[in-house]
C-alpha cells in the first residue's frame, strides 16, 4: 500500500504544485490588500448601501474589517468552490481514469491486492489534497503581521481543517461515484453539480430563513471558514471526517466487487442487456466453433 501511495502522490505533484503555488500567490495578493480593505471607510459606506440581503448572500462582509472575517469573506468562502474542482476532478479520476486509459488490468496484473491500491490511491489524494492548502497557508503567514493580520500562525492553519474535511467529502462522493457511473467524467460533473447547489443553497439560506431547514442537512452547513479561526468545532468537523471515510469504504466495497474493463468508457446499456446469453454459430469448414456474439450485435 505504501509504495501504492508514493507512486500515486509522485503523479500528483504537478497538481499538487499547481494548485499549491495558486492558492499562495492569492493569499499573497489578499495580504497586500488586507490593508485597503480592512481600513477603507470608502468601502464600509459602500458596504453599508448594498440591500442587506445580498451582503447575507456572500457572507458577514460587514465583518471585513477584522482579520477573521477578512479570511471568511475573501477567501475561505470561495474556497470550498475553487479547491472543490481539484477535490472533485481528482477523486472521480482516482481508480475509474486509469480503466478507461486501460491501465487499471495492468496495474492489477501485478502481486497488489485491490484492497492496498484503493486506500493507497485514497490516503494519496488526501495527503496531496493536505499538501496543496498547507501551500496556501504558506501565502499567508510570512508577511500577514505586517500589514495588521494579527494571527498567530496556527490560527491561520486551523480554517484549512474544515475544508480539507470537506473536501475529503466531495472527492470521496466523486470516487463512489465513479465505481456506479458509467464514467469519471459523469462522475465530476454530477459531483461538482452537487457542490455548487450546496455553495448556492448556503447564500440563499442565509437570505431567506425558511430554507435554513434544508441547509441544516447538507455538508456545508458544517463548514466553518474563516471562523475557524477562534476554534474548531470537532463535532463538526468528525462528523465529515466520518462520512468522508464511510463513502470511501463503500467505494472500497463495489472496487472490490468490480469487474476490470480493458478500456473505454462503459454504457448506459441496461444491466440485463449487458448479461444476455452469448450464441454460438458455426464456422463453415471447420469442426470448431466462431466466437460468440451477443444478440443484436
Amino acid at each position: 500500500m505504501f509504495a501504492e501511495f508514493k507512486h500515486t502522490l509522485r503523479r500528483m505533484s504537478g497538481q499538487i504544485w499547481g494548485w499549491g503555488i495558486g492558492l499562495a500567490l492569492y493569499a499573497l495578493m489578499l495580504v497586500y490588500f488586507s490593508d485597503m480593505f480592512m481600513k477603507s471607510s470608502v468601502l464600509t459606506q459602500l458596504l453599508s448601501s448594498y440591500p442587506q440581503d445580498l451582503l447575507a448572500f456572500f457572507g458577514e462582509m460587514m465583518t471585513a474589517t477584522t482579520p477573521k472575517g477578512y479570511l471568511d469573506t475573501y477567501y475561505y468562502l470561495y474556497m470550498t468552490l475553487i479547491m472543490g474542482i481539484f477535490a472533485v476532478g481528482a477523486g472521480a479520476a482516482l481508480l475509474a481514469a486509469d480503466e478507461e486509459k486501460g491501465i487499471l488490468d495492468l496495474v492489477l496484473a501485478h502481486p497488489v491486492s485491490r484492497t492496498a491500491l484503493f486506500w493507497g490511491r485514497w490516503l494519496a489524494f488526501a495527503a496531496a489534497t493536505t499538501l496543496i492548502l498547507l501551500l496556501g497557508w504558506a501565502g499567508w503567514v510570512p508577511f500577514a503581521h505586517r500589514v495588521g493580520l494579527n494571527l498567530t500562525w496556527l490560527q491561520f492553519l486551523f480554517p484549512n481543517v474544515p475544508l480539507l474535511a470537506e473536501l475529503l467529502l466531495f472527492g470521496s462522493l466523486a470516487l463512489l461515484l465513479s465505481m456506479l457511473l458509467p464514467a469519471s467524467a459523469n462522475a465530476s460533473a454530477l459531483v461538482g453539480a452537487l457542490l455548487t447547489a450546496n455553495w448556492l443553497l448556503r447564500g440563499l439560506a442565509a437570505m431567506n430563513k425558511d430554507l435554513m431547514s434544508v441547509m441544516k442537512w447538507t455538508p456545508l452547513h458544517l463548514y466553518q471558514g474563516g471562523a475557524a479561526v477562534d476554534g474548531l468545532n470537532w463535532g463538526w468537523l468528525a462528523g465529515l471526517l466520518g462520512a468522508s471515510l464511510l463513502l470511501a469504504g463503500l467505494a472500497w466495497v463495489l472496487f472490490q466487487r468490480r469487474d476490470i474493463r480493458v478500456g473505454g468508457e462503459r454504457s448506459w446499456t441496461l444491466p440485463a442487456q449487458q448479461r444476455s446469453p452469448v450464441l454460438w454459430r458455426a464456422c463453415p469448414g471447420t469442426a470448431g466453433r466462431c466466437v460468440g456474439s451477443r444478440p443484436g450485435l
